[in-house]
This record gives C-alpha cells, sequence and structure tokens, in this order.
C-alpha cells in the first residue's frame, strides 16, 4: 500500500513539473545533421584525384549532350603556355590544378585546346576558403565505442592471446575514427559555359590543413606584419612581388565590441 501510494505521489510532483516547464516558451532545440564523411585534401596527389573525378565527369556530360566531338580551353589564372606564370603569381593550387586537369583531358582523348578558340567551350574553375572561428566538435564514429565493448565483453573469459588480438582491433578501430579538426575548408567550384547556359558545373568541398591554407589562396587578408619561418630564395621573391608566405594563420576579427587590440587578430601556427 505504501509503495502504490509513493508510485501515485511520484507520478503526480513529476507531472505537475512537466506541465510547469511546457508552459514556458522555448526556442527551437538546435539538432546536428546527420552522421556523413567529407574528405580532407592534403597533398599534391589529392590534387590530381580531384582533376581525374572532374574530367571524368566533364566527359560524361560530354557524351551524354552529344558534344564529344566539341573542344575544351581551361581558363588560365595568369600567364600561358607560351608565358607560363611566374612564382607566386597565383596560388599553388590553381597553377597546379589546371596543369593536371589539362593532363587528364588529354589521358581521355579529349580535344583540348592550347589557346582560346571561339568554337571550344571554356572550362573555369575558382576556389572558395573559408574559416570558421569556432571549435567544432568532432567524435569517434557511431557505433564504434559500441561494438568494441561488446567484442571485448564476448571475450572477457577468452585466452589472453585474443584479449590481445582484441585490444589491438579495437586500437585500429579508434585510430581510423580519429580526425584532428582544423579551422579551414575549401570549396572548388568547375563550370563550363555555353551560349549563356551553365553546360557543366561541379562543386566539391575539402578539409585543409590549416598551415596549408596559403595553398588555395591568391590574396592574403589584412593582418600586420608578417615574418618568415627562414629567408629562403622563394620567401625573398614571394616579398618582392608583394605575396608573402605566411608562417601565421589569419583569424576573423572579433566584433567591435569584443576587440580591444587589433594585433590580436592573428594566431601563431
Amino acid at each position: 500500500m505504501r509503495l502504490l501510494y509513493f508510485s501515485f505521489y511520484f507520478f503526480v510532483v513529476n507531472y505537475a513539473l512537466l506541465s510547469l516547464c511546457g508552459c514556458a516558451a522555448r526556442i527551437p532545440e538546435p539538432v546536428t545533421y546527420p552522421y556523413s564523411q567529407q574528405r580532407k585534401s592534403q597533398a599534391a596527389n589529392h590534387w590530381n584525384v580531384l582533376a581525374k573525378d572532374v574530367a571524368n565527369r566533364i566527359n560524361e556530360q560530354l557524351v551524354l549532350s552529344g558534344n564529344a566531338d566539341k573542344s575544351l580551353y581551361v581558363e588560365y589564372n595568369c600567364g600561358s603556355d607560351a608565358v607560363p606564370c611566374r612564382e607566386n603569381e597565383t596560388s599553388p593550387f590553381n597553377e597546379a590544378f589546371r596543369d593536371l586537369l589539362i593532363t587528364n583531358l588529354y589521358d581521355l582523348q579529349i580535344p583540348t585546346m592550347v589557346e582560346a578558340d571561339e568554337e571550344a567551350l571554356n572550362i573555369d574553375f575558382k576556389v572558395q576558403t573559408i574559416r570558421h572561428a569556432s571549435r567544432r566538435i568532432q567524435t569517434i564514429q557511431p557505433g564504434v565505442i559500441t561494438a568494441i565493448s561488446a567484442g571485448i565483453a564476448v571475450l572477457r573469459d577468452a585466452p589472453a592471446s585474443l584479449l590481445l588480438l582484441a585490444s589491438g582491433t579495437a586500437l585500429d578501430a579508434v585510430n581510423t575514427s580519429f580526425v584532428q579538426n582544423g579551422h579551414y575548408e575549401i570549396i572548388i567550384t568547375t563550370s563550363i559555359a555555353n551560349k549563356g547556359e551553365y553546360f557543366f558545373r561541379s562543386s566539391d568541398i575539402y578539409y585543409i590543413n590549416d598551415p596549408d591554407f596559403w595553398h588555395y589562396m591568391e590574396t592574403f587578408p589584412d593582418g600586420g606584419p608578417i615574418s618568415f619561418s627562414s629567408t629562403t630564395l622563394q620567401q625573398k621573391n614571394a616579398a618582392k612581388k608583394r605575396r608573402l608566405i605566411p608562417r601565421v594563420v589569419p583569424i576573423p576579427p572579433a566584433p567591435e565590441t569584443e576587440t580591444e587590440n587589433p594585433n590580436t587578430q592573428q594566431q601563431e601556427i
């Protein structure tokens, strides 16, 4: 009888509390996106993988649209085949991606022009570099910890060798799930326009390492003096052209109400 009375009392109290909470105004609760994966660009080989994928997509569009006989021309960001880009005249990615894209188009036997032609379709691409100021959350893939725990629980009475093997597998699973998040991402958009309309367009998004952000930028934001970690010939030439290879990662300025010292807009790497 006492247990029944306690249960009834507990139900009434909780119902009253929930009713009071429901009467209060609430803003929509923030929720995250479903779990997904995004590649991280960390090497020139990754640029070539992207160039090959873009070339394949362009080739597929040419075939599907009945324009397999059309020639292509990849726009320059600087210079020309006769007068190549000078050092530090454009971003390393822009120069490399154009060369890699032409190579992959050639490998697919797609006619690619050395110079612009009125009959050719022009391929243009641009890179947008994005910096997130906040610290973003990265967790282990869903289900990994549960699977590890279940596997070890099943093997709790197993021989030591099996337990050692299970522990090694668990460490491998956690290691492959761990990703060190930076603040930078890039959006690479490739377009082909024909008679005022887009004939082809693709956008690819990648994470990048923070210190490598300058690989994708043609100009750097103002952020005070930039120091060099060494005095190499490349850096001297870059300084002459006012294209500095920074040792610091620019960060967006804080709101005016929070900004006290304008020299705190850079973060040492």
